[in-house]
């Protein structure tokens, strides 16, 4: 029997508005600036996947800063421990309240076999960090087909092979593609010790050194959930000639909840030639 394709959504309604119409109001909104900004041509960036109501504006502006193409890789963490450490989703769709956005299967097989990744769906299917990007992807380009991809446990080694396997299929491909790492910052400690923690990691992502941002992040126990999808796409990115990179900004659930004594840092980013 073949077996369904198409990923139900697993938090509509929990982290972004669970109906089509209230979905769209909110995704309009957040990506609104407010003020003319001119999109870039960006290789890679990194977005922060809470709730909309604690991340979805800074989310937002930095899905509004970069220039989205046809097609878009999303990098993830795994916090649900499903699934394999190497996962991608290489065909079919994935839906949202409103419609969904279908799998580019040419680009995912591509990447499967240069970056020596396992076809999975179980580590997808209940993930929150690739589906809350999704509304963002869509309203920046209605058309993108996306290749999902849900990482754990790799060395610095790994990284480093999974993004240059991307840049490689990319490269192959000959057509426009950026690279999105879902990821937020310190967990659940003080406003100010999460700063001085996220900076370091911040400082190393603005770097473009990625080893030193897998490193800084494991030797100071900076609880970035998503440390590992932003050191693939910084090595993708350096793999396709990056050369600069910016900090779109830099927020914490404080400035929602009002509770600064344990809050989650959120930081967008993006990487250009």
């Amino acid at each position: 029997m073949e077996i369904a394709t198409e990923r139900a959504p697993a938090v509509a309604g929990r982290f972004y508005p669970g109906d089509a119409e209230g979905l769209q109001r909110a995704v309009d909104h957040l990506v609104d600036p407010g003020a003319a900004i001119e999109p870039v041509p960006a290789l890679a960036l990194m977005a922060p996947h809470a709730g909309y109501v604690y991340s979805g504006a800074l989310a937002g502006q930095t899905w509004a800063r970069a220039e989205v193409p046809d097609r878009v890789v999303l990098l993830c963490p795994n916090h649900t421990g499903y699934g394999v450490p190497r996962s991608i989703w290489t065909r079919g769709r994935w839906a949202l309240p409103g419609g969904g956005l279908e799998v580019d299967a040419e680009l995912a097989r591509a990447i499967l076999t240069r970056a020596r990744l396992e076809e999975d769906r179980d580590a997808h299917r209940y993930e929150h960090a690739i589906e809350v990007q999704l509304p963002f992807v869509r309203a920046r380009q209605p058309a993108a087909k996306i290749v999902p991809i849900c990482l754990a446990g790799l060395s610095v080694g790994e990284c480093r092979e999974i993004g240059e396997g991307i840049a490689a299929a990319i490269e192959a491909l000959g057509e426009p593609v950026l690279v999105a790492a879902s990821s937020d910052m310190s967990h659940y400690i003080a406003a100010d010790e999460a700063r001085v923690r996220d900076r370091l990691a911040l400082d190393r992502l603005l770097a473009l050194d990625p080893a030193g941002l897998y490193n800084v992040v494991r030797a100071k126990g900076i609880t970035m959930c998503g440390y590992l999808p932003a050191t693939v796409a910084l090595y993708a990115a350096l793999a396709q000639g990056a050369r600069h990179a910016e900090l779109v900004g830099y927020t914490n659930s404080g400035e929602v909840s009002g509770d600064f004594e344990r809050v989650v840092g959120y930081a967008g980013a993006l990487v250009t030639r």
